[in-house]
């Protein structure tokens, strides 16, 4: 049996079992999700959807339907999509469609709090509780509630999924957040919190060219997740990978010995930090984060390009790709704001 994440336009992935020689939308059905469909003969196009990563066959696809093109943009028909290993798939429609359930809401345990620094915490999560393993893409986050209180705060995934449900969140220390206060003056081990994942449509699409990731602050969770699958499967890890990492404060910068052990684990991977606000004991790049660009880094403007942190790096990001020849290249990109 495989696995299929279908990924939705409201941020929502679903992951259903797979028999063998099923068809897709069929295994769908049996999860309780009831993807459009009309013909069911290939000949419509209403079960389109795009399958990011995963081999696959289709029986059978009307010319009117998928073009050439789309075909070659990995473009499939549910209907006539039987699959020959994990898959991940997105619509380019709302799950509601599909369904009237909610992300699922899980419950977990606080592990511990480990600080980092003055400004970065990661929240460690026992979800040993449920049953089965928790499914999310690496990059996709969980919206999670903070103990005592009715606010909902959304941090992404610091980890891959695992066969213990042992969680990672990467949060950033705010004078007085909510969740902040929480990590700082009353977190315990024991403590119980629930969230809802997954949640997102940014996650590692199928690695087919060289990879740039590129993360403002705590939105380095999402990379973590992102080079944990990497290092465990190096089918996934078949291109260079290139992350930089920029932080206002160098007390900010956080995992770096992690970061450290991927150039271990990962054949063809490094990173690059720089801060905004240098101090005396600064050694490295200051400045911000394009600043560490340089364009052999780019593959000729052939790239799969990631980004993730605050809206103006991401933005800053952006229009400095934007200046340059990257009509070959593939940005995909999540803002965020503290709270």
């Amino acid at each position: 049996m495989h696995k299929v994440a279908l990924s939705f336009n409201d941020g929502r992935t679903h992951f259903i079992g797979i028999n063998s020689n099923e068809v897709l939308m069929d295994a769908a059905l049996r999860h309780g999700l009831t993807l459009p469909v009309d013909c069911r003969e290939g000949v419509c196009a209403s079960c389109k959807g795009t399958c990011q990563s995963g081999e696959y066959d289709l029986e059978y696809v009307d010319e009117d339907a998928l073009s050439e093109g789309d075909l070659s943009k990995g473009a499939v028909l549910t209907c006539q999509m039987r699959v020959k290993s994990d898959c991940a798939v997105s619509f380019d429609f709302d799950s509601s469609i599909c369904t009237s359930a909610g992300p699922e809401v899980v419950e977990t345990r606080v592990s511990r709090v480990e600080v980092l620094s003055d400004s970065t915490a990661t929240l460690h999560l026992d979800a040993s509780a449920r049953d089965g393993q928790l499914d999310f893409l690496p990059g996709q986050y969980a919206h999670v509630q903070v103990p005592d209180t009715e606010e909902w705060r959304s941090y992404s995934f610091a980890c891959e999924p695992n066969a213990d449900n042992q969680l990672q969140l990467l949060i950033r220390l705010l004078p007085d957040g909510v969740m902040s206060n929480y990590l700082r003056d009353r977190a315990k081990p024991g403590d119980r919190i629930s969230l809802k994942a997954p949640l997102g449509a940014f996650y590692l699409q199928q690695v087919k060219r060289p990879l740039i990731f590129v993360a403002g602050g705590t939105g380095l969770a999402a990379f973590l997740g992102m080079l944990d699958q990497m290092a465990s499967n190096p089918e996934k890890a078949q291109q260079p990978v290139r992350l930089f990492y920029g932080v206002t404060r160098p007390e900010d910068l956080c995992e770096l010995e992690r970061l450290k052990s991927y150039e271990q684990s990962i054949a063809d991977f490094s990173f690059h930090t720089i801060v905004m606000n240098g101090d005396e004991s600064w050694q490295g790049e200051t400045g911000v984060v394009t600043d560490l660009f340089d364009e052999s880094h780019f593959n000729g403007g052939e790239v799969d390009a990631y980004l993730c942190g605050p809206p103006p790096m991401v933005e800053a990001v952006k229009s400095w790709l934007d200046q340059r020849n990257m009509e070959n290249s593939r940005i995909y990109f999540e803002k965020f704001s503290a709270s």
